[in-house]
């Protein structure tokens, strides 16, 4: 593995990728989206009409001294429904334009180059599944923080390779999103890689 020189970069980077100006309130917006569309729903409570029991009016209306009741599920009792309670049912997705997104994603990568977060080798020279040779391929990097790999297709070897080293992930060229790219410090990719990026992302409509 070997990375590739400034001038070397400079000739396979499209300008229409990496030479995109920064609009925050743009990446902002894109980025919030991605979080809420990742988010889960996971708190659920049940409302009277849902709980079990209650069928019968636990007492008489009148004559007995006590408040009236007509279900002991009621809100108000222990073991009652919840009012106004987290319900799964919520819907938390944002719909944003696939222009927009692209747009956003070239400004975070060309501020990754312009950071020189940006690191660029002409490949992975990775042949069986070692946690061990990964390492000290990103360690030779001499990369001080996270680490992105993007690897230009579906490449078992080193997704298995990587997935127990710490603050390191993988993802394929053509997923490039907001979200994973402002995740990790530095976003490593293969020439071959760039390539993937340039005929993905330009080819949308």
């Amino acid at each position: 593995m070997k990375t590739l020189t400034k001038t070397e970069t400079k000739k396979i980077l499209d300008k229409n990728i990496f030479e995109v100006p920064m609009n925050s309130n743009l990446v902002h917006q894109i980025v919030t989206s991605q979080m809420s569309n990742r988010r889960q729903v996971v708190a659920h409570t049940k409302t009277r009409g849902e709980v079990s029991g209650g069928g019968k009016k636990p007492w008489k209306q009148k004559g007995t001294g006590k408040a009236r009741h007509g279900s002991i599920r009621s809100p108000i009792w222990v073991g009652g429904g919840v009012t106004f309670g987290p319900r799964n049912e919520r819907n938390f997705k944002k719909d944003v334009p696939k222009k927009m997104k692209r747009k956003a994603l070239f400004m975070l990568l060309t501020e990754k180059l312009k950071n020189d977060s940006l690191i660029i080798v002409d490949s992975f020279d990775i042949k069986e599944i070692k946690t061990k040779e990964v390492k000290k391929m990103i360690d030779s990097l001499d990369l001080k923080g996270s680490v992105l790999i993007a690897l230009e297709d579906l490449n078992e070897t080193i997704i298995k390779s990587v997935r127990n080293i710490e603050k390191v992930a993988t993802i394929q060229a053509k997923d490039l999103n907001c979200l994973d790219v402002l995740t990790y410090k530095y976003l490593v990719v293969t020439k071959k890689g760039i390539e993937k990026i340039s005929e993905t992302f330009l080819s949308e409509k």
